[in-house]
């Protein structure tokens, strides 16, 4: 008897617990449908989703001086009814979108859990579990952004969906209105797009290419990579066999490879990378999504020529180059993502992270000038080791004390890794996000030297907040939008009263920066106006940058491989620095040179130091050092010597550099000027294989 009362426990809590389920099962379930029934009355009929979509909406883009850079939007193309569609596309979009389409209620259960099954398995969402239905609801009623209240919402209006129309009207919305790339709205846009005809006469292949478009647009677009979507159509049509829409013999005549496709019908050009940078930015800003639009952005069609000019021409075979141009008031006048938009639309001045080598020392030396130092500050540049790291100049030699100034215009790596230590990572970390930063920045001791990732934008507008004077400067591409008839929707306003800087930091940073360009590793951006700037050399020269100012245009260039392999020769003070003269030289011709305000009020306990404070007084008679155009400065030879190595080497001789003292700095009958640093440079070592570069 005493056993058969657990068992009666037992049984009651489970009875219990089915119980509370089937009642909260059935209370959810008459929810559920209460929801679909109020979204079931509210729903626009048939006819006036037709109507609808039949207006789209163009958007026109519009260069700063109103020339139209580009028109998107499913201006060619037709409504076609069900019957019209072939059988073929209908069954493509089915196979790969939606295979249970014809059986389920607008959410498939079993889609759900694959998809959670996935998640589980991964760690992440690798597969959708949107039906057709779904995504038709989310296309015409709701909006991209993922969240558990808008699935639930989506299911929702997808089952009210399946309720009012019939399945061959909801396939029917749902090709004529979902987006293929390209500026193309529905199976016929699409088909005119990339293959020149309607899309009634659509082939096995081409609607395989069409159907796989969805899945990522961009991505599988034939105008952006022919290859790649005609790979996807091959899966496209593997799962047309599988779900038997086609045999395998038709899928094995069918060959995607002998798709003609349609020559585009508006120049690709590298203004592309900038449209496809501000286009999305829209649905921030208005909430018009059905009248025809004018977007009147920032770019400047002369510019962006030059701009594609110079990272075409200076960029080193293999390699890929990047450029962003801003106004003094953050306007982007110019845009290159890479060399070739056609047959590459990645974008590496917005989306790409890489290290930025020296360029990032910027954030080092504001911190320090924050904290009390300045441009007249010595230091001491000799071997160190933090935490077991010990970074080296490019030939393993020191020169001793030196001032900040002459530190950072030849980019000494020992000097910035003291100056980390000695203000904190973290405070120079804090700098950098403070400045613009949106990449995740470690604290580690080698972050001084540029081993985080960042992007290229945002460290142009670091730098422009330094030429601003310390007022913040945050990149726009648009300036206003209006309709068709003129009627202003957005206006962009500028704001001018963020200070990120004390001014007299900014004039410091500035002044640092002048010396780069003037007797430094950049001086190969000299404009013949003031122009400052820094260079940037990660390890094994897998990136370049130059990043700098003049006469109120602050533009940045990167250098480098998308594979991150070694590209030789490449130096931030060479290539990236080339581009950046090449590109400034057109942006800047219709502008007076203006001198840089290096000079601003600093705070008493500046100016007037504590006798105790324990900034190091700068040295009497202090020179500049001999360096390299990265900054490494280069080591005393013995007097047999002819080059810079042990032996004779490039450059040997009387081309070589002037003779030193013991001390490494130049004698006093030497003057360190261009010719000295172009005969330094064509006698630089070869970097060792092991040695930190100039990062």
């Amino acid at each position: 008897m005493a056993s058969a009362a657990p068992r009666s426990r037992v049984r009651r809590f489970v009875v219990g617990a089915i119980k509370t389920f089937v009642y909260l099962a059935l209370l959810g379930g008459l929810a559920l449908g209460v929801a679909v029934a109020v979204a079931v009355n509210q729903l626009p009929s048939f006819a006036e989703l037709q109507r609808r979509a039949n207006l789209g909406q163009m958007i026109r883009v519009r260069a700063d001086d109103g020339t139209v850079i580009q028109t998107m939007g499913p201006v060619f193309g037709e409504w076609l009814r069900y019957d019209q569609i072939p059988p073929v596309m209908r069954d493509a979009m089915v196979a790969t979108e939606d295979r249970r389409f014809r059986y389920h209620p607008g959410v498939d259960p079993i889609g759900i859990v694959r998809a959670l099954e996935v998640r589980a398995t991964r760690g992440h969402w690798a597969q959708g579990g949107s039906t057709i239905t779904q995504q038709l609801a989310r296309n015409i009623f709701l909006n991209n952004d993922f969240s558990f209240g808008r699935k639930v919402r989506e299911a929702i209006l997808a089952m009210a969906l399946e309720w009012r129309f019939s399945k061959d009207q909801i396939l029917e919305l749902y090709l004529n209105r979902v987006y293929f790339g390209g500026g193309a709205y529905g199976i016929d846009a699409a088909s005119r797009r990339f293959f020149g005809h309607s899309a009634t006469d659509l082939s096995i292949p081409e609607a395989a290419i069409v159907a796989g478009l969805v899945k990522a647009p961009s991505n599988y677009s034939p105008t952006a990579d022919a290859e790649a979507a005609r790979s996807r159509a091959g899966v496209v049509m593997d799962l047309m066999v599988q779900n038997g829409a086609i045999t395998a013999a038709q899928a094995a005549a069918a060959n995607p490879a002998d798709v003609q496709l349609a020559r585009p019908t508006s120049r690709q050009d590298s203004a592309r990378y900038f449209i496809d940078w501000v286009l999305p930015q829209l649905d921030t800003m208005i909430d018009e999504t059905s009248q025809p639009i004018d977007v009147w952005t920032t770019i400047n069609l002369n510019m962006q020529r030059a701009a594609d000019r110079a990272i075409n021409a200076d960029t080193p075979a293999g390699a890929q180059g990047a450029l962003v141009s801003l106004d003094r008031d953050g306007a982007v006048r110019a845009m290159v993502g890479g060399r070739n938009y056609v047959t590459s639309i990645y974008n590496r001045a917005t989306q790409a992270t890489r290290q930025s080598g020296s360029a990032f020392k910027l954030f080092v030396y504001l911190a320090a000038l924050e904290s009390g130092f300045r441009p007249d500050t010595m230091l001491e540049d000799a071997p160190v080791t933090i935490d077991g790291w010990s970074p080296r100049n490019d030939n393993g030699r020191y020169v001793g004390p030196v001032s900040m100034q002459v530190a950072f215009a030849y980019s000494i790596n020992t000097v910035a890794a003291r100056l980390a230590q000695q203000v904190g990572t973290r405070t120079v970390a804090d700098m950098a996000q403070r400045l613009g930063i949106t990449t995740r920045i470690s604290t580690y001791p080698s972050m001084a030297l540029g081993t985080a990732d960042v992007r290229l934008i945002d460290m142009t507008r670091a730098y422009a907040t330094v030429g601003s004077g310390g007022v913040a400067v945050v990149p726009y591409g648009v300036r206003r939008v209006t309709t068709a008839d003129g009627t202003l929707l957005y206006t962009h306003q500028a704001d001018a009263n963020r200070v990120l800087l004390p001014p007299w930091v900014a004039a410091a940073m500035t002044q640092l920066l002048a010396a780069v360009v003037e007797h430094g590793t950049g001086t190969a951006a000299q404009l013949g106006r003031p122009t400052a700037g820094k260079t940037g050399t990660t390890t094994s020269n897998r990136d370049g940058w130059f990043v700098g100012f003049s006469s109120g245009i602050t533009t940045g260039v990167w250098m480098g491989r998308d594979d991150s392999r070694v590209v030789g020769g490449l130096y931030g003070g060479r290539a990236p620095a080339r581009a950046f003269h090449d590109f400034m030289v057109t942006a800047v011709a219709n502008r007076a040179p203006e001198p840089f305000a290096t000079e601003a009020a600093a705070p008493d306990w500046q100016v007037n130091p504590d006798q105790e404070m324990w900034l190091a007084p700068p040295a009497d008679n202090a020179t500049l050092p001999q360096v390299d155009e990265d900054g490494y400065p280069i080591a005393p030879q013995d007097d047999d010597d002819q080059g810079l190595g042990a032996g004779p080497g490039p450059g040997a001789g009387d081309d070589g550099p002037p003779p030193l003292r013991d001390n490494g700095k130049p004698q006093a009958d030497q003057r360190l000027d261009d010719a000295w640093l172009d005969r330094t440079l064509r006698t630089r070592p070869r970097r060792p294989p092991d040695a930190a570069g100039d990062f």
